[in-house]
């Protein structure tokens, strides 16, 4: 870049850098004044729920407080923040690189811009801190490097989480004793105690105990009426009894299958049962088909023979 240009850019950037600054500080005052007065408003509402024991809406409304309350301090930071940077300008202007002194406030404001929908002025200091600075400059900054200068009281009110019990439970205190109101916290500290239930992986404890339901109990003589093998390698097997089978063509006859003995420890059992299951229900099976094509065939023949007589 030439000498001419760098004239030029440095007096560009120095006056963008003054107008947007000098706008940024204005408008958040204007907002700081406008939050205050929803900030009463919304403190009021609380004490009222609070008076009239409707604690559960208070715990809600407290979250919202206590978000627009950590705005209002990191707003409080951003426009001593660029105070301090607009009396520096010719300064940012004279050198190539940032001033130490500059580096927390330029890095805040770089943090913050993107998370201040309601300050676009602070957007525009981020584009001329880039002009300036470079790229990386800009994202060591939005990125929280560690080689970065950001304010950590900005980066921990400006941060999107869910407040604690434990600040919620601060809050609707100051609130009670604010608004002079003798309030019995004792059911909102149970409330913030409680662990949030995991309704995803289910819960956390296992039950070992099943209890067969009464339906299912068999009395002595039902169980006496299924005859049990038992060996002296393994546990003892019920034998499957299959009574015959009727279809409307074919009888399929089962007869039980025997189990047989473990020959070693470890070894499953194997048995034949489930074959002949699944060969019976594949007759039966067939013999319904047979059935459909016997009645089918009978309909055509009926139906030909009544058009013979028709002709005839």
């Amino acid at each position: 870049m030439s000498l001419l240009n760098q004239i030029f850019n440095r007096g560009l950037i120095g006056a963008k850098c003054k107008t947007c600054l000098t706008l940024a500080i204005s408008r958040i005052k204007l907002l700081q004044n406008k939050r205050d007065t929803q900030l009463k408003l919304m403190r009021k509402e609380i004490a009222q729920f609070l008076l009239s024991g409707q604690e559960p809406i208070a715990r809600i409304r407290v979250e919202h407080i206590i978000r627009e309350q950590n705005i209002w301090a990191a707003y409080e930071i951003l426009e001593m923040f660029c105070e301090f940077v607009l009396a520096r300008v010719p300064i940012i202007e004279s050198q190539r690189e940032c001033p130490l002194e500059l580096k927390e406030a330029a890095a805040s404001i770089i943090f913050a811009a993107p998370r201040c929908s309601d300050l676009p002025d602070l957007l525009t200091v981020r584009n001329l801190f880039a002009t300036k600075y470079g790229k990386e400059f800009i994202l060591a900054a939005s990125e929280l490097r560690p080689d970065t200068s950001v304010n950590r009281t900005i980066i921990e009110k400006l941060s999107v989480y869910t407040p604690s019990g434990e600040v919620k439970l601060n809050v609707l205190k100051e609130i009670a004793q604010e608004y002079n109101i003798l309030w019995d916290s004792s059911k909102t500290e149970a409330e913030f105690k409680k662990l949030p239930e995991d309704l995803l992986n289910g819960p956390k404890q296992i039950s070992t105990v099943t209890e067969i339901p009464e339906s299912r109990k068999e009395s002595p003589k039902a169980a006496h009426h299924e005859p049990i093998t038992s060996s002296p390698r393994g546990p003892a097997h019920p034998v499957l009894s299959v009574q015959p089978v009727k279809t409307g063509a074919t009888t399929v006859s089962l007869s039980p299958t025997k189990s047989k003995e473990l020959p070693d420890e470890g070894r499953p059992v194997s048995t034949n049962s489930v074959d002949v299951l699944e060969k019976a229900r594949a007759t039966i099976a067939a013999a319904d088909r047979a059935s459909a094509a016997a009645r089918a065939a009978a309909q055509l023949v009926n139906l030909s023979f009544n058009e013979k007589e028709i002709v005839n």
